[in-house]
Formats: C-alpha cells, sequence, structure tokens
C-alpha cells in the first residue's frame, strides 16, 4: 500500500510562506554572535577588569602587540567606542552576506589578517595601541565596493551602491586624521578590502552561447 502522509509544511508545497535559506540563517547568526562576542568583551573588562584588555590591540612594529591583529576586532574602548561600530558592522555584514556566507567568512578573514598587518607594519605611532572593530567595518565597505567592480554582476552593483549611499560619507570622514582615533585602522581596513575582493571575486564565466550559467 502507498504510504499516506500529510504534507510538510517545509517544503516548496508547505504553507507558501517563503523559506530563509540555510545559509543566511547561518550568516545572520555569525552577526549575532561576533556582535554579541563585542559587547561581552567590553562589559567585562569595563566591569570586571579595569579595561585591561584593552592593552591587547595592535602595537605597530612591537612584537609583543603583534597577536594584536587578532584581539583588536573585538576590543573597544568603552561601551561608546563599541556601539558605534554595531551598526554598520551589522548593516555591511548583511550586505556583504548576499554573496554567500562562505565568501563573506573568507572576506571577514582577510580583512582582519591583512589589514591588522598593513597597521602594525605601516601605522605612524610605535607606541600607539589600535582596537576596535572600525577597521572590519571599513574593510568590509571596500570590499562591497571593489566586489561590484570585479565582477559586475547586477547583485553586486546594486549592493556596493546601497553600501555608498548609506555610509559613503561616514567611510571618507574616517580617513581624516583626528587625535585618538585610529585612521590608520580604517585606511588599511579599506585597503584589505579591496585586496580581499580581488582575490575572492570571479567575473561569470560566459557560456559557449555568450552568456553566464546559472549558478
Amino acid at each position: 500500500m502507498a504510504d499516506v502522509r500529510p504534507a510538510s509544511t517545509d517544503g516548496p508545497a508547505g504553507s507558501g510562506s517563503p523559506r530563509i535559506p540555510e545559509w543566511l540563517k547561518g550568516g545572520l547568526g555569525v552577526i549575532v554572535l561576533t556582535l554579541a562576542a563585542m559587547w561581552i568583551i567590553e562589559l567585562v573588562d569595563s566591569i570586571v577588569l579595569d579595561d585591561r584588555l584593552e592593552q591587547n590591540g595592535i602595537r605597530p612594529r612591537s612584537v609583543d602587540g603583534l597577536d594584536g591583529i587578532v584581539w583588536a576586532p573585538f576590543l573597544h574602548g568603552g561601551p561608546t567606542h563599541v556601539l558605534s561600530n554595531t551598526i554598520p558592522f551589522a548593516v555591511l555584514s548583511a550586505l556583504a552576506l548576499t554573496g554567500g556566507l562562505r565568501r563573506y567568512l573568507k572576506a571577514s578573514a582577510l580583512i582582519i589578517t591583512i589589514g591588522g598587518a598593513l597597521v602594525w607594519a605601516f601605522a605612524i605611532g610605535s607606541n600607539e595601541n589600535h582596537i576596535g572593530a572600525s577597521g572590519w567595518v571599513f574593510g568590509l565597505f571596500g570590499f562591497l565596493l571593489a566586489a561590484a567592480w570585479f565582477e559586475k554582476r547586477p547583485l553586486s552593483i546594486a549592493v556596493a551602491v546601497i553600501a555608498l549611499f548609506v555610509y559613503g560619507g561616514t567611510i571618507l570622514f574616517g580617513f581624516v586624521p583626528r587625535p585618538g582615533l585610529s585612521w590608520e585602522g580604517h585606511l588599511f581596513g579599506f585597503v584589505a578590502g579591496l585586496i580581499a575582493a580581488r582575490i575572492i571575486s570571479r567575473k561569470p564565466r560566459a557560456s559557449p552561447l555568450g552568456t553566464d550559467p546559472a549558478e
């Protein structure tokens, strides 16, 4: 006899409500967990550790400050500092996720590593301590713009236009040297985003008929 079961509400023949792709759900989870880590670290550092964790940032050309490349994006100089990075990070990360979770993770890893290494090697003040997720934020912005240039896909271009419209002015202002601001972190983060896009982005391959194959 045929096995008759109730139709699943998770499939195409379900209730008709749109399903959220698994990669998107996972990506949003990554953003939430990352921001939660930033906030928890900052609160613990401020309330319990008397801001001692802040000293583990990137110290240019110092061997002791080399591991700050990894820690710096998660360290901030107070709740106001982490708050200023929260919304831009969430928005630009969400835009970057339109290319897929794996692509976003690769871009973020390259931005953190390359941008941090450039700050360590070339930042002007050797006694400065560079912390904060703003380099990551600027890197994501640069990545979105450069990906649109390299890929020339409608989605990449649309995402870049949105990023430019929302944060273009803020990003330009962030390159201006000011006391207490890691403008080098912003600049090298942006440069790292351009490099990441060049490494990751792939132009669509033309089919024998001259059209782009579906991916």
